[in-house]
């Protein structure tokens, strides 16, 4: 992956002649595939709750053994957190983050405002799936493929939306801070594999005795 790229810059406003540049060409192609990855697994979730709604007794096609069941977890409260499907809202923030990469790629250049409010949905959204995370290892005791799909290609879109916005904070690299989020951004591809392999493990680790039943 390309690193995030820097330009020089004099006058005020930059404490060291050097100030992130706008977020590049890299990152719109990474929120316009992790956006249709996305959109793609909610629409079909969406296709399977609307089967479920009007047969009771359909199976998802994605419910494969007792743990990969997206039947026992489209059947629970969580599956509708706030009174609508959550694919819906799947649907809604992946269409949104589809459209900013293409817009992206086609040259457009956005106001620190809009990226705030990008931040937001991308926070709520990453929070949100780690609560989804928590409940189907924990109280649901089931996993949806197509829902971790859907994890998957959140977590990737709020971690480089985030390292994209904190560099526009134009921080000293002499600072604390600024170093830090050097070494953030330096590393930000082994972080975020490390934060897939936690989840792994904690799949694995949830449903140990199953797996092992299948060895």
């Amino acid at each position: 992956m390309p690193p995030l790229t820097t330009k020089p810059r004099t006058g005020p406003g930059s404490a060291d002649g050097v100030r992130p540049v706008l977020p590049g060409r890299w990152l719109g192609i990474l929120l316009l595939l992790g956006g249709v990855v996305g959109l793609l697994a909610a629409a079909v979730l969406l296709v399977e709750k609307i089967e479920l709604i009007r047969n009771p007794d359909y199976i998802p096609t994605c419910t494969i053994n007792p743990v990969l069941s997206c039947g026992s977890v489209m059947d629970t409260p969580q599956a509708e957190a706030f009174g609508i499907p959550n694919p819906i809202l799947g649907i809604v923030g992946f269409t949104a983050v589809t459209a900013i990469g293409a817009a992206m790629l086609a040259g457009a250049r956005f106001a620190g405002w809009f990226w705030i409010l990008v931040q937001a949905g991308v926070t709520f959204g990453v929070v949100f799936v780690h609560w989804l995370i928590y409940q189907s290892l924990h109280v649901i005791g089931a996993l949806c493929p197509y829902c971790m799909i859907v994890w998957a290609a959140m977590i990737p879109n709020f971690w480089h939306i985030t390292i994209s916005n904190l560099q526009l904070l134009h921080v000293s690299s002499r600072t604390v801070l600024g170093r830090a989020l050097a070494g953030i951004t330096e590393y930000r591809g082994t972080i975020l594999t490390a934060w897939y392999l936690v989840i792994l493990a904690l799949i694995a680790h949830r449903f140990w005795d199953y797996w092992t039943t299948l060895i």
